[in-house]
């Protein structure tokens, strides 16, 4: 370790650092720079604007004017990467200065990944270029060995490099294609409180892309360390050590197997991780099938037999070893980590023992100590670990903006195409964040493909819910999956079976099943079937056990939710009723919002066509169901759980598409209030909707919601219903004032109060505000306090009350750095004006200088009743003046 301070910077410490750096040879600050570039990139896209200051003064032919340009127009992301790129390219003393600006920003900023690097390159020195280079070629090997070694990845990547899906039997190509035209890179990050907010199983169509993408945006300084697969055994600064156990997470569908695909086809193609001699991958699936005590070599010979007389040799350098287990939620046992059962671990690979007390050794290093393990579980199992043993905790968060629109353009294969299907998705918000997630990634272009890789222009009915694009994933599987689809009575019984299997499964959580559970349900085999099942196969040929899954979690409660309109039984209905009331957590939410969906008959009309008629009865219990629950949900607004109870339920009624249901629930004349709940853009579209439903709503209260731009932009087009609009604390920026704008300007605009304090608006967005208020003839009550209007923006905002058309009352300004030379605006604006009737400009910092045009105001003003001037630089002195002056206003209150 170097003897420059890892704790607060002082003066001295920079100089150090540069000293420090200084002692590495250019090709090895070069390779230092190369590794931590991903690192560099992640801290530079958010301290943009301070690294290339700093640099700048290091660097005199920096041309810091072209990155700034840069920025603005592909974005800090895409700034970052060109910096770092050429700085890549310059000279040595050049890398130096920009390894000196990122020391300094350690003093600014807590970003993770930031203290991450300047802590590795510090404890490691120069071990970390004798480790970047043992990563790129490996240990040696005699030639044995490596012969040995090069069967075994060869044998790896023959099993890695493509990637199958379930898709048609009739187009063979759909089912496997190469792993590299396919990938798209995962986003990792590591973080204890992360973990916590991802442990719901469902929170996938619960807008938890919006959510993830929030976090990595506003939480990524101070909370978030961002990783690569490449880099999950490279040094974590919370432990202070290089990992040897790492874990990665992830809910269902997330990609979690084929990032272990990925990372093991790296590894044998030699792309990475080269440190290990051998990588051994075994699934939590198939080792359910190996009995109930076992060794390590015998794990390791079943999967590969042809290191029987190697094994030894091998397993003599533990340090060399990575063993990857996945899908830890898939197995029988529970993993222990306790260290109170020390006895109970292995010590040699031949031990045996249950596979859990196997990884549990090799995790605790009683077992081949110094060998690293890779898992990969769902949230739920991770929460019920002890996760002090591991290392490195690391949460899958899925694809943001950048990796959904490369998803899209890889499976299409189609620039335009896949940009047409991509706009409708971002068109409807709720398909797009459910993009986030992978398998729903892949549901999605799956349903759409026909629709847009036919002739150009969008066909009509294109899905919009979600209920309605899994209808087009079932309609496409059912056509596409087998050359010819068989009668509809056959069809209609194989997927009410299917229902049934898939309802069991839903209420006692099995999502594994085997031939007595198909055998229970009546569930043949036949080539659809395998259109929504994944059959596995486990153990040698001999020893052989088979398991079936559905293709996706959601599948399988789409079809629990869909046999009973199939195939309706009362007493099993409200049997599952009950379990649903009964539950506490969220794993029948989605479930609810596809038994919402299909009640609706334009929605489940395509598959009407295909299947048959779908039950009355169903529909009818399904829309008392969902009446009953409204006026249980409404009768609970006041508080924060309350809110959240409405939103959800809201999520029902949106998937069911019925606007005379929505009325039925909430009445002609709406009042909502979720003031200080969290809407992110998906909740404003489907609020958007309830809104859309009725012609008008009494209050509207969005108050602290944190909607921003976008998520004004979703409710605009309905905004013009309400009475009382309320978005106090959204960090609305000017931008935003264009969706008011198209508000005000409505024909039919019916909103009189509009709450608009405390966001970003300055000057800029006066103009257009005052050409709209100049137009519309509704509002009464204006309240933009604590922004930044300034004296610029007010003269503009005034010009509307020249208008014989804006009839405003109340105009609330407090807060908003108006100076003394805005008492004159006001006088000359206001003067002839005959709806002003109360006037805040309380907290802005007038001083006496204004005192005559204030008293000139105050007088002149004709329909003023009431004026607060009070929180200002006014002297005592002058504040009395004035006060006497307006106390011969009869009628006129004046606070001050």
């Amino acid at each position: 370790m170097s003897k420059v301070k890892i704790g607060p910077i002082t003066e001295g410490d920079i100089p150090a650092f540069a000293e420090y750096l200084r002692n590495f040879r250019d090709g090895e600050l070069r390779r230092l720079l190369f590794h931590f570039s991903p690192d560099m990139i992640y801290v530079i896209e958010n301290e943009f604007y301070t690294v290339l200051s700093d640099l700048a003064c290091e660097v005199i032919s920096l041309q810091e004017a072209q990155y700034a340009e840069l920025e603005k127009r592909q974005g800090a992301t895409k700034a970052a990467e060109v910096l770092v790129r050429d700085i890549l390219a310059e000279s040595r003393e050049m890398g130096i200065a920009f390894w000196k600006s990122l020391f300094a920003l350690r003093s600014k900023s807590s970003h993770p990944n930031l203290h991450g690097m300047i802590e590795e390159l510090l404890y490691n020195g120069k071990a970390l270029v004798e480790e970047i280079l043992l990563n790129e070629s490996g240990y040696f090997l005699d030639s044995v060995m490596k012969a040995c070694q090069e069967e075994h990845k060869s044998l790896l990547c023959e099993q890695t490099k493509r990637l199958t899906e379930s898709g048609g039997a009739t187009k063979p190509e759909w089912q496997s294609f190469p792993l590299l035209n396919r990938y798209v890179e995962l986003k990792m990050v590591s973080d204890a409180h992360f973990r916590k907010q991802s442990e719901c199983e469902h929170e996938a169509l619960a807008a938890a892309g919006e959510l993830n993408e929030y976090r990595l945006r506003h939480k990524t300084q101070t909370v978030l360390e961002r990783i690569t697969p490449d880099r999950l055994f490279r040094w974590c600064f919370r432990s202070k050590r290089k990992p040897l156990s790492v874990i990665v997470s992830g809910v269902a569908g997330m990609g979690k197997t084929t990032l272990v695909q990925k990372f093991v086809f790296d590894w044998a193609t030699g792309k990475h991780y080269q440190k290990f001699s051998f990588v051994f991958c075994f699934k939590f699936r198939d080792l359910n099938t190996v009995g109930p005590r076992t060794s390590l070599e015998s794990l390791i010979l079943k999967e590969y037999p042809s290191l029987r007389d190697k094994l030894g040799t091998i397993l003599q350098k533990p340090e060399n070893l990575l063993f990857i287990f996945d899908g830890l939620d898939e197995s029988n046992c529970d993993l222990d980590l306790s260290r109170n059962r020390a006895q109970d671990f292995c010590t040699q690979p031949g031990d045996v023992k249950p596979v859990s007390v196997i990884v549990a050794s090799l995790l605790n290093q009683t077992l081949l100590k110094g060998s690293s393990v890779l898992l990969t579980s769902r949230p739920n199992k991770l929460a019920q670990l002890e996760t002090g043993v591991l290392h490195r905790v690391a949460s899958i968060v899925g694809f943001l903006s950048q990796e959904r629109e490369q998803y899209f353009e890889n499976f299409f294969g189609d620039h335009d195409v896949a940009q047409r299907a991509l706009a409708h998705v971002r068109d409807s918000q709720v398909l797009y964040t459910l993009c986030y997630n992978p398998s729903y990634c892949w549901i999605t272009c799956t349903a759409l493909q026909p629709c847009f890789s036919g002739k150009k222009g969008q066909p009509p009915l294109l899905p919009k819910t979600v209920t309605q694009l899994f209808i087009h994933y079932i309609k496409h599987m059912l056509y596409h999956h087998t050359r010819e689809l068989p009668e509809r009575e056959e069809v209609r019984e194989m997927l009410i079976r299917l229902g049934w299997l898939a309802d069991f499964g839903l209420n006692n959580r099995v999502l594994v099943f085997d031939q007595n559970h198909l055998e229970c349900f009546d569930v043949k085999k036949s080539p659809l079937l395998t259109a929504f099942l994944v059959e596995s196969v486990h153990g040698d040929c001999s020893s052989s056990q088979v398991t079936y899954s559905f293709v996706h979690l959601t599948v399988q409660e789409f079809f629990a939710a869909l046999v009973h309109y199939l195939d309706f039984k009362e007493e099993n209905f409200d049997d599952t009723m009950r379990r649903v009331d009964a539950s506490q957590g969220g794993e029948y939410e989605i479930f609810l919002r596809f038994l919402s969906g299909l009640s609706h008959h334009m929605t489940r009309a395509p598959l009407e066509a295909v299947l048959g008629k779908f039950s009355l009865d169903t529909t009818k219990k399904v829309i008392d169901r969902l009446t009953r629950m409204g006026c249980s949900v409404f009768s609970g607004l006041e508080n924060g759980v309350g809110k959240k109870k409405a939103l959800n339920f809201f999520n029902l009624l949106f998937e069911a598409h019925n606007p005379p249901l929505v009325h039925q629930v909430m009445g002609d004349a709406a009042s909502l209030d979720f003031s200080d709940l969290y809407l992110m853009p998906v909740d404003c579209t489907i609020l958007s909707y309830i809104l859309k439903c009725f012609k008008t709503i009494k209050v509207l209260n969005l108050d602290s919601c944190l909607i921003q731009n976008e998520g004004l932009q979703k409710l605009s087009p309905q905004l013009h219903k309400v009475g009382e609009l309320s978005l106090r604390n959204n960090d609305l920026t000017d931008s935003a004032v264009k969706d008011l704008v198209s508000v005000l300007k409505h024909p039919d605009c019916q909103l009189e109060t509009l709450r608009l304090s405390r966001n970003v608006l300055t000057e800029e967005c006066c103009k257009d505000l005052s050409l709209a208020l100049s137009e519309n003839q509704s509002l009464l009550h204006l309240d933009l306090k604590k922004n930044k209007l300034r004296d610029k923006g007010l003269s503009d905002l005034l010009e509307a009350f020249h208008s014989p058309r804006c009839k405003i009352q109340t105009l609330m300004l407090q807060e908003n750095a108006l100076s003394d030379a805005s008492c004159g605006i006001l006088s000359a604006a206001l003067s002839e004006n005959t709806s002003l009737k109360a006037l805040n400009l309380s907290g802005n910092p007038f001083t006496n200088h204004c005192a005559e045009e204030m008293g000139n105001f105050i007088m002149t003003c004709p329909a003023l009743t009431e004026i607060r001037l009070s929180l200002t630089d006014i002297s005592p002195e002058m504040e009395d003046a004035l006060r006497r002056l307006a106390s011969k206003r009869q009628g006129l209150k004046f606070v001050i």
